[in-house]
């Protein structure tokens, strides 16, 4: 994908190709969509085990994702040692307090009063797997010189999307996390400089009982997200 050596444009035929009607496209479009308005960020999780073969194949399929110059520049750490959950919990929990303290300023906290949450995270011991999203800012070849990635943010967004589909198509319930800083994550889990932790992601099952936020139900309708200039 990346050499110091000149590599050349080398087409393939499109390996796959669909070819619906106009029906079923809409039909598959519609089944997509009911699909993913199952789709919700849950804090109550159970403890029951995630096969890591499950976890494996959805980050496989984040790995599809499209990419700046197909240059891929994500890496995910997925954890299940309980030791390295309570550390990520700690360091997490330390930096949400300072958050909920006053570091977020009145106008974000008021913002998160309809979601419920607070500096509390035991999602990130609870649930059996926690995968950590980090960005690539460049990459390095064998022998330590640099080469720069393009659209960082912007692919890693779409393979992280990616992510999130596949493991609810697992049946599969998520939580989105991004305590702020997040460099203590880079320590915690032995990663390297040039990657940037963007998102910690609590996966597993639901546990009984588990709510969501009634406002978490309420989406923007399509004029409000949409134009169509025809």
């Amino acid at each position: 994908m990346v050499s110091k050596d000149a590599l050349s444009y080398d087409p393939l035929p499109l390996p796959d190709r669909a070819g619906y009607s106009d029906k079923e496209m809409q039909q598959k479009a519609a089944g997509f969509l009911a699909h993913m308005q199952r789709r919700h960020s849950v804090r109550d999780f159970t403890g029951q085990p995630v096969p890591r073969q499950v976890i494996e194949t959805c980050i496989r399929a984040a790995g599809t994702a499209p990419s700046g110059a197909n240059h891929q520049p994500w890496f995910f750490t997925a954890i299940s040692r309980p030791d390295l959950k309570a550390r990520i919990r700690a360091e997490a929990e330390e930096e949400e307090k300072k958050f909920y303290a006053g570091g977020a300023g009145d106008e974000w906290i008021k913002a998160l009063e309809p979601i419920g949450t607070n500096a509390d995270k035991p999602h990130l011991t609870t649930a059996p797997w926690l995968i950590v999203v980090f960005a690539q800012r460049w990459g390095e070849f064998e022998d330590g010189s640099r080469y720069k990635h393009y659209y960082v943010p912007e692919s890693v967004n779409i393979a992280t999307g990616v992510l999130l589909t596949a493991l609810h198509t697992a049946g599969l319930c998520t939580l989105t996390h991004t305590p702020n800083p997040m460099k203590f994550l880079n320590s915690a889990l032995g990663r390297p400089a040039a990657e940037k932790p963007t998102m910690i992601i609590a996966v597993g099952h639901p546990a009984e009982g588990a709510t969501v936020p009634s406002v978490a139900k309420l989406k923007k309708p399509l004029e409000e997200i949409s134009a169509f200039l025809e």
